[in-house]
């Protein structure tokens, strides 16, 4: 099993950033793929970023060039750094991890972008 815990949301203006940490506990030997999720009220998750083992990075086309996905494999972390916020960024964000052809689920953070 593996734990993933979301922290670093709230509520910010336009244009503001933030950062996102989700932290992986218990079995996270093997985890490959990582990434950030996002659902808006009455609307389909998304995904948002995800990265590989091997540092490899993709992202969707409404926050390239906005956000940055990264991970301390030392630290068990995986961050997301949110730029040039929007009101349409609202929404709640979620951490994956793929194990074993398993994924795990955080329990999310709300991102809130209003003035």
């Amino acid at each position: 099993q593996v734990q993933l815990v979301e922290s670093g949301g709230g509520l910010v203006q336009p244009g503001g950033s933030l950062r996102l940490s989700c932290a992986a506990s218990g079995s996270i030997f093997s985890i490959s793929t990582m990434g950030w999720y996002r659902q808006a009220p009455g609307k389909q998750r998304e995904m948002v970023a995800f990265i590989t083992s091997a540092g490899l990075t993709n992202y969707g086309n409404s926050v390239r060039g906005r956000f940055t996905i990264s991970r301390d494999n030392a630290k068990n972390t995986l961050y997301l750094q949110m730029n040039s916020l929007k009101p349409e960024d609202t929404a709640v964000y979620y951490c994956k991890a793929t194990r074993a052809y398993t994924a795990y689920w955080g329990q999310g953070t709300q991102v809130t972008v209003s003035s």
